[in-house]
């Protein structure tokens, strides 16, 4: 097999959407540092929104991106609180796999604490093939060919045979 069309996982990220509400972003970035043990930074709106009352700037979620060694440690943690079982709906036409964690206590390894309460949170793994550089590099930018992108049976495949799980209804 050609090692281009080899995929891999570029990056883990982690979300939590607290709305309006600072208590439970507050509470979001807690369980984010306990899980990943960095940082998290927040998300702001772009958009002025009035009947949500929402404007520019305003702190309405938290999130973490994990590359490398630490993501790939963390996917089957994070699997297993989904008990290796994902829908086809939480894959996308770009190689990308989304799904939400209702209750942080389902990760292995994280202890209830109770000043976070229960809580949930959004993973979204982004895969790619090598060549995906081009898209992102500062000089001479081209896309990536159309026989070179991940299609959902890809990526489908991938998550099977890597992390075991199994595709069935969420």
């Amino acid at each position: 097999m050609n090692v281009m069309k080899n995929i891999r996982i570029e990056k883990l990220t982690l979300n939590v959407g607290a709305g309006k509400n600072a208590d439970v972003l507050k509470k979001g970035k807690k369980l984010l540092k306990n899980i990943a043990g960095i940082e998290p930074v927040s998300t702001v709106t772009q958009k002025r929104i009035p009947t949500w009352g929402l404007r520019p700037g305003l702190p309405v979620g938290c999130k973490i991106t994990l590359r490398g060694k630490a993501a790939e440690e963390l996917i089957p943690r994070l699997l297993d609180a989904k008990t290796n079982v994902l829908g086809l709906n939480n894959f996308d036409n770009a190689g990308n796999v989304a799904f939400g964690i209702p209750e942080y206590i389902d990760i292995k390894g994280v202890e209830y604490d109770p000043e976070i309460g229960v809580l949930g949170m959004q993973a979204c793994i982004t895969l790619e093939r090598p060549g995906f550089r081009v898209k992102r590099r500062s000089i001479s930018k081209s896309k990536v060919g159309k026989q070179h992108l991940i299609t959902k049976e890809d990526a489908v495949k991938f998550m099977e045979s890597r992390f075991k799980i199994k595709i069935g209804e969420e």
